[in-house]
């Protein structure tokens, strides 16, 4: 009788940690790399071109993901794009307001990705991807309080290839045709990658190619719309920036300092005209907030206003905040005529939440001390504002509303054939926050054709042509006068006509991608199939 002997392997040695921890981290380094890409193509960096391996990048992180999942990784790129972008918000009033906002906008980035990843299983997933994007910044600039729609990827698009999108159907096809190219590279690269491995459906190969060439071919077809001829004449305009005392939010206390700022640099420029240094300008703008003191309570400042528009005799736009006995303030832009005084008003219309007026000010004091800084809030306008300045027809637009569609072009449809941006961004100091709200700007003028003048308190000031080039700006906190000749048009681009239609037919498309993408998840379910494919659908 004979034993057997049974021999034991030992169990494998366990993987290092690091090992089985790097795959894992993967994604979640990928995502928060891609929302930093889309940040980096923003201004003041000419780097537009970074959105596009950006969203590519975000595409591959998010590619057949569960809800769950995408929700984790649209967080961490919502952050890398939300939060250095931002970071302006946060200059005087510390961390906490920044990271507040810049985790609310992450979160809306954040339930758009789940989206992405579902419609990333469908038949030409980019063109249901890029429309699921634009949805959620259409979402963003709308809610709450009235939307923020700072971070809409058109506003990265100043110095872009595909800036002319803007006057075919303004900011919602900017984004998509640009979010499309990049969703388009991913797909491309794919292709290439399987037909390295394999044979690929043909569909699926003219279909990656179609996402990438379609937005650059429409972008081609959509130059001769951009059209800087003066159709209607030239205007001589004068823009003033007087500059602050200080930076900061404690500028607002120096207020007759900064109206006098503005009124020396005016007169200033009135004596370099009658010296034959600049040509007399037809009309003059100020910026946002250059008179802080009620010119109609404060007989003051309605004097040093005075004597400065009659020194530079020509009608003149002032940036002042109103304190009517009862009621809200107003933000308002008043219309100054050299002998009469002021003739017309414009009251802002989109105010800026936590700045302008307090929402929830109680819990908002949780969050910052500096809630209490906004004593009594102001109150938004119902007018469009256009002011006929000697015969030329100006659209007003103040400050925060150049990132808001309808704000700029309703100034357009009323008739205006120049727009004005008069803006403050002396709480801000020296960060990005300036050169983003001057592309603003620089998309605006080409959205809709028109020259852009950019009056503000401590820089940069610019003159903007209808295709989007800045001819002259000032350096920041630098007391300057901008004049030049302007070209002045009436003609409405595709996109002023179409007016919201482009948004929304962008968000129709995203719903239905979305309904098609739950119909197949829900028939996979009833046919046991449950769970993500490893990859999207081929078409």
């Amino acid at each position: 009788m004979s034993a057997t002997i049974t021999t034991v392997e030992p169990p494998p040695a366990p993987a290092p940690r690091s090992r089985k921890l790097w795959p894992r981290l993967v994604r979640p380094a990928a995502a928060l790399l891609s929302g930093a890409m889309l940040y980096a193509s923003f201004p003041p960096r000419p780097l537009w071109w970074l959105v596009l391996p950006g969203f590519a990048l975000l595409g591959w992180v998010l590619s057949a993901r569960r809800a769950r999942a995408a929700l984790g990784l649209g967080l961490l790129a919502g952050l890398g794009f939300m939060l250095p972008l931002l970071h302006w918000t946060g200059e005087e009033v510390g961390p906490v307001p920044w990271l507040a906002l810049a985790l609310a906008e992450a979160l809306f980035i954040a339930v758009g990705c789940i989206g992405i990843a579902a419609v990333s299983r469908l038949p030409y997933w980019p063109f249901w991807a890029a429309a699921v994007w634009t949805l959620d910044e259409a979402l963003r600039a709308r809610v709450p309080f009235g939307g923020f729609p700072w971070g809409k990827i058109a506003f990265g698009q100043a110095d872009s290839a595909f800036l002319p999108l803007a006057a075919l159907g303004g900011t919602p096809l900017l984004t998509f045709a640009v979010v499309l190219c990049g969703f388009g590279l991913l797909e491309a690269a794919r292709q290439v990658r399987r037909h390295r491995t394999g044979t690929v459906p043909r569909s699926a190969v003219v279909a990656a190619a179609v996402t990438v060439a379609v937005p650059v071919a429409a972008a081609l077809a959509a130059l001769p719309l951009v059209d800087d001829s003066p159709e209607d004449g030239t205007a001589t305009v004068a823009a003033i920036q007087g500059n602050v005392p200080r930076l900061g939010l404690d500028f607002n206390s120096q207020r007759r300092a900064v109206l006098d700022n503005h009124a020396k640099r005016t007169e200033q420029l009135a004596e370099d005209v009658k010296a034959g240094k600049v040509p007399q300008p037809d009309f003059v703008l100020w910026p946002e907030n250059s008179s802080d003191l009620d010119p109609y309570r404060n007989a003051d400042a309605r004097d040093v206003i005075d004597r400065a528009v009659q020194a530079i005799g020509a009608p003149t736009v002032i940036g002042a905040v109103l304190t009517p006995d009862t009621g809200p303030l107003r933000n308002t832009l008043i219309q100054w005529d050299p002998e009469s005084g002021p003739v017309g008003t414009y009251d802002k219309r989109h105010i800026q939440p936590f700045g302008e007026y307090m929402p929830m000010r109680s819990v908002a004091r949780i969050f910052s001390k500096d809630v209490d800084r906004v004593q009594r809030d102001f109150g938004p306008g119902s007018k469009v504002g256009v002011f006929d300045l000697a015969g030329t027809k100006v659209g007003l637009v103040t400050c925060y509303e150049a990132a808001f569609d309808d704000a700029v072009r309703d100034t357009v449809k009323h008739g205006g054939q120049l727009i004005a941006v008069p803006s403050n961004n002396a709480t801000f100091g020296r960060s990005e926050m300036t050169y983003q709200q001057l592309a603003m700007s620089q998309v605006r003028a080409v959205e809709h054709g028109r020259s852009v003048v950019v009056p503000v308190t401590s820089g940069v000031s610019a003159v903007i042509r209808p295709d989007g080039t800045i001819v002259e700006k000032t350096k920041m906190f630098t007391p300057d006068a901008l004049v030049d000749e302007v070209p002045l048009r009436s003609s409405l681009t595709p996109a002023t006509r179409l007016g919201p239609l482009p948004e929304g037919v962008l968000a129709l498309l995203a719903v239905a991608g979305l309904g098609w993408a739950t119909a197949r998840s829900v028939r996979a379910r009833k046919d046991g199939k449950a769970g993500p494919s490893s990859a999207p659908a081929a078409p």
